[in-house]
């Protein structure tokens, strides 16, 4: 077999193990807890339906692949929550280092490809990526809220963790946070779901 085939097929199926990666967010309805794959696959969707609220005109077959991908590495470091401080305090380095493994299976040109989109999505500075990045807060939040925000009540997250976090979906989608994520998070602080700041 090719080499260049051997190495495309090698990545193909080490990124299998995503699936295996389960988060803290729930299936809708109350279903068992999500993983990754799934996390991902939705993301990218919900990015092509919703590309008409961007801030700013994206590539969005490149914030599709970014929704695809911003997650391979937690093959190698596990899932951080969201609301985890500790956790996301180790969070970078162990995604470089699962980065450099992972995308290092794959030939020069493509590792230099993905390496460049997920650092991408990191930084959070250009259109495409602030735009993944509110699909990415604003995904799980869509679940929460089919769960009667049971996430959130299990795990006692508080308004200011929800709303910092939600805050920053305003710089890819103004429109998606002050029609969507707003009135979610708003909703179920009054409820009790989320404990009030």
């Amino acid at each position: 077999m090719d080499d260049r085939l051997e190495q495309q097929l090698a990545f193909s199926l080490e990124i299998d193990k995503e699936k295996n990666i389960f988060r803290q967010t729930h299936l809708s309805g109350g279903g068992r807890a999500e993983n990754d794959a799934e996390h991902a696959w939705h993301m990218a969707i919900m990015a092509y339906l919703l590309k008409e609220y961007a801030n700013e005109p994206v590539d969005i077959e490149r914030v599709m692949l970014m929704c695809l991908i911003h997650d391979i590495v937690e093959i190698d470091a596990g899932d951080t929550y969201a609301y985890d401080d500790e956790g996301l305090k180790t969070a970078q380095a162990r995604e470089e280092a699962a980065k450099e493994r992972l995308f290092g299976l794959l030939p020069e040109d493509q590792q230099a490809e993905l390496t460049a989109l997920f650092d991408e999505f990191e930084a959070n500075e250009t259109p495409e990526s602030r735009f993944a990045h509110t699909m990415d807060n604003l995904q799980p939040l869509l679940l929460n809220d089919s769960n009667d925000g049971g996430d959130w009540v299990r795990h006692g997250v508080d308004a200011t963790h929800v709303l910092g976090r939600q805050r920053k979906s305003a710089d890819g989608s103004e429109f998606l946070y002050k029609e969507v994520n707003e009135r979610i998070v708003k909703k179920h602080i009054a409820l009790g779901h989320i404990k009030d700041e």
